[in-house]
């Protein structure tokens, strides 16, 4: 029996209060996360232009020497750089690139002639594009003074901060929503499974919080694990039946959500090779998923609740 998915009279309203409550969330938490978020990556900047004397000395031993320090060159050329911007024009290996922007270190196995090849095509590409309005000593003879120094470090935050705000912005909408249904479902009396039970093996009356769920992928005999938000096995579960899988989404705009809204539709294809068309699989919703991204939802038959309206979760058996 679908709760919210076939009543589209609601969904106007619903979708109205939803994007309200993202909106003060983000307000009340946005600001502070961004503030803490630019206080470091001042600090990081400010260390990334001494280690390059003011941006006069890119070369293979510095990206050797620190290989963290792409990021804030990247964002130090005109246009600023994305990832897979700078991988092409450069021409470099792409699997180089990425292990110096996720953990800051060099890739142990390539070999050393083709690494010391690409980190000077990354270096002339820096160099070139350098921010002449920004870095407004390049190319003089004295180097900056103490005034442009600290205009050039803030910009390059500021470029920075969106980059390391959002995730972390994105990770305690997360929490949240998990808290959320941790705490709704503990009001009810419903306690956490014990460490290291499967899915299929949760007592009535209990949940866990990011459990795997085997799944099968398409024209895969290999299984997968599908990774769920939340799985609770109702009070008055029956022997053999499947538990309740949440996947906790939140939005902060439109135009993302309708971009990744076939990720559910995958998720649950994939149970569904599995468990048969018993499985429930449905979604806790906040911010801003429009008419059009519940419409997809509906034709795939994945219900959802509201983060504003949590009670909802009552009509799932809970």
């Amino acid at each position: 029996m679908a709760v919210n998915r076939d009543k589209p009279e609601r969904w106007k309203q619903d979708i109205a209060q939803s994007v309200y409550m993202n909106n003060k969330w983000f307000l009340r938490f946005a600001p502070k996360a961004y503030r803490k978020a630019r206080v470091k990556t001042t600090k990081d900047v400010e260390k990334a232009l001494k280690a390059t004397h003011n941006l006069m000395y890119v070369d293979v031993a510095l990206l050797k020497r620190r290989p963290g320090i792409l990021p804030t060159l990247r964002m130090s050329t005109c246009p600023p750089l994305a990832v897979d911007r700078l991988i092409g024009l450069a021409g470099v290996s792409k699997s180089l690139v990425n292990v110096m922007e996720k953990k800051g270190k060099l890739p142990p196995r390539m070999g050393r002639r083709e690494l010391d090849r690409d980190l000077e095509r990354i270096a002339k590409i820096i160099k070139k594009m350098a921010d002449p309005d920004i870095f407004v000593w390049l190319g003089r003879d004295n180097g900056p003074s103490k005034k442009e120094l600290y205009r050039a470090a803030t910009i390059v935050a500021d470029r920075l901060c969106g980059a390391v705000a959002n995730p972390r912005i994105r990770n305690a909408q997360e929490q949240r929503q998990l808290a959320a249904i941790k705490n709704w479902l503990k009001s009810r009396d419903y306690t956490t499974a014990d460490g290291g039970t499967k899915y299929n093996e949760m007592d009535p009356g209990t949940f866990s919080l990011r459990l795997n769920v085997p799944g099968k992928q398409e024209d895969a005999d290999k299984p997968v694990n599908i990774s769920v938000d939340a799985v609770v096995m109702p009070k008055k579960a029956r022997t053999g039946e499947l538990p309740l899988l949440i996947e906790a989404k939140s939005a902060g705009d439109s135009t993302n959500v309708n971009k990744r809204r076939k990720e559910e539709a995958t998720k649950m294809h994939q149970l569904r090779g599995t468990h048969g068309k018993n499985v429930r699989f449905i979604l806790f919703l906040c911010g801003y998923f429009d008419s059009k991204y519940l419409e997809y939802k509906d034709a795939e038959r994945i219900d959802w609740v509201w983060e504003h309206r949590i009670d909802d979760l009552s009509q799932f058996g809970l």
